[in-house]
């Protein structure tokens, strides 16, 4: 056991101390506040506060472990052999920043509590983050960083026990519109030719017409298409539906249509399916336990994994509901439009709740990739070359490497084919 030595023992603390010892480098841990035990161990130790005792291995604490709420804070990126750092804690320290404070304020989203102006759909921009602003949101720092950690320890310490943990790979299909033009009743049905035909679309006026008289497969509709590709590869896959009312924002089937219903049920025979939240249920709990319920109640077994509409998470609101309404995972950490590690960590974390400051019964899945961030790339040369650095490190860190794709995308026409793509990458990096 590596026992910490620091003047006070925090909620703040022991939540990051144990995300970065035991969640991602399986290194079990103690804390004391008291001298003379921390003397008497004779096993690995270490000390995070303001002054070392003698000549132990030390880390400078920063304030922000030890204070409660929000406070303006002066973050200045430095270096630590190549990869970004803040909170920088001077000569004595074995390392030269904080890992403990820096990795709290990007795995508690602290910088989304601080004033910002929301997107149009009231997200937080990604061009807000410090990740973006400083090139690292391609690196899940937090990671890398407990692994240098770990080495310098090891110097010290080189019997320091650990548990290996191993390299996982996640498709996610993200489906908030199952169908493009099947399955939508009459009005919408009429609505939709008529707005094509005044936007003169007349290869969707012909493909919707196509699709209605049964002369061609929806092109949205590819759910056995991916059911099959994925018996190719042993991965963990995940379907998540939507299953709401109609709204502005929530365009997919009604969920009173048996055709729909037989789809969900049908997916769920080979894969986990469970719910991608509507754009209303993101404002109303009871919506969002109404949509769990449904969808529960369909596929017969408990809905316990979200995924937020438009990856729309506003902290510390939406866990709070995704507790309330008794969801154990989350999966829309991540941006939608930007490839990179929003929480800066390719490892599943608890949300740590800054105005209650206790840590939430809700995992976070962080995911690297969603498609809409490949939608400008002309060739699959261009996307791999990206694709392989992100993996490359979540590889080295044995982290998770979670990708969302959306049926809408794969069943389109751009560039890209996108269900050959989707095919390669799944080869690619399921290993």
């Amino acid at each position: 056991m590596l026992l910490i030595f620091t003047h006070k023992v925090t909620n703040r603390l022991t939540y990051t101390a144990k995300q970065i010892f035991e969640k991602i480098l399986g290194v079990e841990i103690g804390f004391t506040t008291k001298v003379e035990d921390f003397i008497k161990h004779s096993g690995p130790k270490m000390t995070y506060s303001k002054q070392p005792l003698q000549n132990e291995f030390f880390i400078r604490s920063n304030d922000l472990l030890f204070e409660q709420g929000i406070n303006d804070l002066e973050v200045k990126i430095s270096d630590w052999d190549g990869i970004p750092c803040f909170f920088s804690s001077g000569d004595k320290s074995t390392i030269p920043f904080d890992i403990f404070s820096a990795s709290f304020f990007l795995l508690s989203r602290y910088e989304e509590y601080l004033p910002h102006v929301k997107d149009s759909v009231g997200r937080f921009p990604v061009k807000e983050s410090i990740a973006y602003q400083n090139n690292f949101l391609e690196l899940p720092v937090v990671d890398l960083w407990a692994y240098k950690l770990l080495e310098a320890l090891k110097v010290r310490f080189p019997d320091l026990e650990t548990k290996e943990k191993n390299y996982r790979f996640t498709s996610i299909i993200n489906v908030t519109t199952s169908h493009a033009y099947a399955m939508r009743g009459i009005a919408r049905t009429i609505g939709g030719f008529l707005l094509d035909l005044g936007n003169f679309k007349f290869r969707n006026v012909w493909e919707r017409f196509s699709v209605m008289l049964r002369l061609k497969k929806d092109p949205y509709d590819n759910f056995f298409e991916l059911v099959d590709i994925h018996k190719k590869f042993p991965i963990k896959t995940m379907f998540f539906f939507q299953f709401a009312k109609h709204s502005a924002h929530d365009k997919n089937i009604s969920t009173n249509n048996n055709r729909f219903r037989n789809l969900i049920k049908s997916v769920a025979d080979y894969s986990v399916v469970s719910l991608s939240t509507s754009f209303v249920s993101s404002l109303d709990k009871n919506v969002l336990r109404e949509e769990k319920k449904q969808l529960g109640n369909l596929i017969n077994r408990p809905i316990n994994y979200a995924r937020l509409r438009y990856n729309k998470v506003n902290v510390p609101a939406t866990y709070r509901n995704l507790v309330e309404t008794e969801f154990t995972d989350d999966f829309s950490m991540g941006y939608t439009h930007e490839i990179g590690f929003r929480a800066g960590t390719c490892t599943p974390f608890y949300f740590y709740d800054i105005n209650t400051e206790v840590r939430q019964p809700i995992k976070i899945h962080p995911f690297a990739m969603h498609d809409y961030a490949l939608v400008n790339y002309k060739t699959k040369d261009e996307v791999f070359e990206k694709m392989d650095r992100v993996y490359r490190l979540v590889k080295q860190v044995k982290g998770d490497f979670i990708l969302v794709f959306s049926n809408e995308l794969l069943g389109s026409k751009q560039q890209l084919d996108w269900m050959e793509l989707y095919q390669f990458v799944l080869k690619r990096y399921y290993v």
